[in-house]
């Protein structure tokens, strides 16, 4: 794989052409996912449950995505790689600045921060100190505490036109990547079609230019609760390296997510 960059993903998105993304933890993963050719990955917070244990993504520390970014960088050299930014680490333009220095030292191509319009000033912090930015609207798993559990958002118009206006805003601050998780279909086409940058989607149905899944729903290990937009791919195909390129291939001819794995509004 010739390395991936965000120019790839806006030509792709005047193209028309989907793209698929994976969420990464370590090398050997990382390895497989950048053979099968996944062009995106996101060691994601997710880690804390995923692989700590924890109920929430809060307890996760910017020293655990400095561990786990290293080594997914080791694994997919040439994969765009974003990296989240954890709870409470950018709260101050100077708290953002130094925790995103610190994860791209460690091999990020860009940062992932979860927040609608008031984060337009870090936004513009970050990018013009050299570090893309890519946002998270929609369920943001770090606000679960105030969410009051993981719940579908953007349901009402109110709702649904401050989202699209936080996405506008923030496109308008610097933003150059966008992540909506669980908002309806409609919301989500609404978002992508208006902005200029890509957008992936986890559970806001087709439209968006790209999907992303955790790994562990992607191979059928997750435990517990089972989120509606997950797809267990193993069950069709065998194997792990089979499963993921066959996740890539259904992302790219629109076939997933399909809409038992989306949400009507």
């Amino acid at each position: 794989m010739t390395s991936i960059t965000l120019k790839n993903l806006r030509q792709w998105k005047l193209e028309g052409k989907k793209f698929a993304s994976l969420t990464a933890y370590d090398y050997s993963f990382a390895r497989l996912f950048a053979e099968q050719d996944i062009p995106v990955l996101l060691v994601g917070d997710s880690l804390g449950m995923t692989i700590q244990g924890h109920d929430s993504t809060v307890p996760v520390t910017v020293d655990d995505m400095v561990y786990h970014t290293r080594h997914v960088r080791q694994g997919a050299p040439n994969v765009l790689l974003l990296t989240d930014l954890p709870f409470m680490s950018y709260p101050t333009l100077e708290q953002a600045g130094h925790n995103a220095a610190r994860v791209m030292q460690a091999g990020a191509n860009m940062v992932k921060i979860e927040g609608g319009a008031w984060l337009a000033e870090t936004i513009r912090h970050l990018t013009e100190r050299a570090v893309p930015v890519c946002g998270h609207l929609g369920l943001t798993p770090q606000s679960v505490n105030i969410f009051g559990g993981y719940q579908v958002q953007g349901k009402t118009e109110e709702q649904a036109e401050q989202l699209l206006n936080d996405a506008l805003t923030l496109e308008a601050a610097g933003m150059q990547l966008l992540v909506l998780e669980c908002v309806p279909i409609s919301l989500a086409k609404r978002i992508t079609e208006a902005l200029s940058i890509p957008v992936i989607g986890i559970g806001a149905g087709a439209d968006t230019d790209g999907q992303i899944l955790v790994m562990q729903d992607v191979i059928g290990i997750t435990s517990g609760y089972v989120p509606k937009f997950a797809k267990n791919f193993l069950t069709e195909t065998g194997s792990i390296a089979l499963a993921v390129a066959q996740y890539q291939r259904q992302v790219q001819d629109g076939t997933f997510p399909e809409l038992a794995h989306s949400f009507k509004g």
